[in-house]
């Protein structure tokens, strides 16, 4: 069975051509326009072992937003199609992942229904050129994309350290809960 799915989306405000393979080995191509979240998206892929391939052009003149929120929208709906009907995947893990001071909470469920609990204390607007509240937002957005539950909190002095071990953390958590395990639907409905 191939995880790989490889789409585009075309708005007024952004163009995306997204890449993933769920059984990939952690390679990535991701030119987003936001350096900060272009880094995001490289530790995410490297540390979730998916392979990646994201190219978004967006009105990043304006602000960040936009991108960072179809990029969520596009990766999450290509998730979706890649997880497939859900057969024998473990459905729900978790990752705990400190990075210096900082340490990050993330726990998913590939359940079929979208929900997005973060509780991310940032200490500025910015993190390099990415707007601090768009991070809670790219995983609003992939969450309700890919109807999956994210629970995520993280704490600590440096918001950077905060930000990429959330990302991480979502990586190996997303990661091993989209291991195949057995040849069943992993819910008592039977279906995801």
């Amino acid at each position: 069975m191939s995880r790989i799915v490889d789409t585009g989306r075309n708005t007024s405000e952004t163009q995306i051509k997204i890449r993933l393979n769920i059984d990939g080995k952690g390679q990535y191509n991701i030119d987003t326009g936001v350096n900060f979240f272009n880094h995001m998206l490289e530790s995410f892929s490297k540390h979730s072992r998916m392979d990646l391939d994201i190219i978004a052009k967006g009105d990043i003149e304006i602000d960040d937003h936009h991108t960072v929120e179809d990029v969520g929208i596009l990766l999450g709906e290509v998730f979706n199609e890649a997880i497939g009907d859900k057969r024998g995947i473990k459905r729900m893990a978790d990752a705990i992942v400190p990075m210096d001071e900082s340490v990050a909470t993330v726990a998913i469920d590939i359940s079929g229904r979208s929900y997005c609990n973060m509780d991310i204390p940032f200490k500025n607007e910015k993190i390099g050129d990415l707007t601090s509240d768009n991070i809670i937002h790219f995983f609003e957005s992939f969450a309700n994309a890919a109807k999956i539950n994210i629970y995520a909190s993280a704490k600590g002095f440096n918001d950077h350290h905060k930000a990429e071990a959330i990302f991480k953390a979502f990586a190996k958590s997303l990661k091993e809960a989209s291991k195949i395990e057995h040849d069943e639907i992993p819910s008592t409905k039977g279906v995801l």
